[in-house]
């Protein structure tokens, strides 16, 4: 899911900031703020998991699902819960 201020970030180049803003709901300040924010922790985490992930499914050719890939995170020493993240990245 796309949030609506990487929506307005997304379609800047087809249309003004403050027409996709105002049609998504986004204050346009609020965009500006956004855009300069650095990324958080939690994201850079689950990006790093998300690659992490994606290999360990392609290394078993496309054969393991969310439990054999938090067992294989696991083997590696990346902690990871199987029932949230690992699962919504599966």
């Amino acid at each position: 899911m796309v949030s609506p201020t990487a929506r307005c970030s997304s379609e800047r180049t087809h249309y003004p900031v403050r027409l996709t803003c105002a049609v998504l709901g986004v204050s346009a300040a609020g965009y500006y703020a956004w855009r300069e924010r650095p990324v958080s922790a939690r994201a850079t985490s689950n990006s790093a998991l998300l690659a992490a992930v994606r290999q360990v499914h392609q290394d078993s050719g496309g054969r393991y699902g969310s439990p054999r890939v938090h067992a294989a995170l696991r083997v590696q020493g990346r902690g990871a819960s199987r029932g949230g993240s690992v699962r919504s990245f599966v």
